[in-house]
């Protein structure tokens, strides 16, 4: 992470004490160098999993960063596929990484996740490692959002990782960077927050059927389960219900473990 194409110490430093845009503007160059990205396996792993309920016409990555997610979706799509990111510099170095020449047709689009331009546009919306930058009192409107942008019958697709037990170092790394991130937040009060620890499965799976989305949950295989038997990583898949949600009221839908 440290070595010369991955950012420095003081890069990564001052990309935590800036607002997320301007971060990530700044991380951008060197992202893809960084353990920041959502892993190969974890991309094969939703592709595979996605596939038989194809094909799509129209995909989203919501939060594209870089691209990866939106890589998949040209495996997937047909017809086009759309990569939306609050961050210039990563929508810069998406359209580097991401090939045009064949299969569907790529747009990017630089917006906020909170206040997408799209309506009834997409019949499959992804997105990998994103929810971290939403506080839970921000995931109603999110979603209702991202049920806005799908067409009737889409789906929204994303995977989930059981967090780490205390005996994990991975727990301890995760409780550090959130309390250096509330110091942050508090004290600079950027436009855009950074957590790791705020996104609980429980309130996600609420939200999304308040929000008018029928939601499923799969299993990500590959990943190992933990010493409960519970599996380490899960596909949320929440379709679009055909009924809008009335009055914050869950629309009709199932959760299946």
């Amino acid at each position: 992470m440290f070595g010369p194409e991955g950012p420095t110490l003081r890069e990564l430093t001052v990309q935590a004490l800036s607002s997320v845009e301007h971060g990530y503007d700044l991380l951008a160059p060197k992202f893809d160098h960084t353990p920041f990205g959502t892993p190969d396996a974890v991309l094969d792993s939703v592709a595979k999993a996605l596939a038989p309920l194809g094909p799509f016409t129209d995909g989203l990555d919501l939060c594209c960063g870089t691209g990866a997610g939106t890589h998949l979706l040209t495996g997937l799509c047909r017809r086009s596929v759309t990569g939306v990111d609050f961050s210039a510099g990563m929508l810069d170095v998406a359209r580097r990484r991401v090939p045009t020449a064949d299969g569907p047709r790529v747009a990017w689009v630089r917006g906020d996740a909170r206040a997408l331009p799209f309506t009834a546009a997409f019949d499959l919306v992804v997105s990998f490692g994103a929810f971290g930058h939403f506080l839970p009192r921000e995931l109603p409107g999110l979603f209702t959002q991202v049920r806005s942008a799908l067409r009737p019958g889409g789906r929204f697709a994303f995977p989930v990782f059981a967090p780490p037990g205390p005996a994990h170092p991975g727990f301890w790394t995760l409780l550090g960077f959130d309390a250096v991130m509330r110091v942050r937040n508090a004290l600079w009060r950027p436009p855009f927050v950074m957590y790791y620890r705020t996104f609980r499965l429980s309130a996600v799976l609420r939200e999304l059927e308040r929000a008018g989305l029928a939601v499923e949950l799969g299993v990500l295989p590959g990943f190992g389960r933990r010493a409960d038997g519970s599996p380490r990583a899960r596909l949320v898949m929440a379709r679009r219900a055909d009924v809008a949600p009335l009055g914050g009221q869950p629309a009709a839908g199932s959760v299946n473990s």
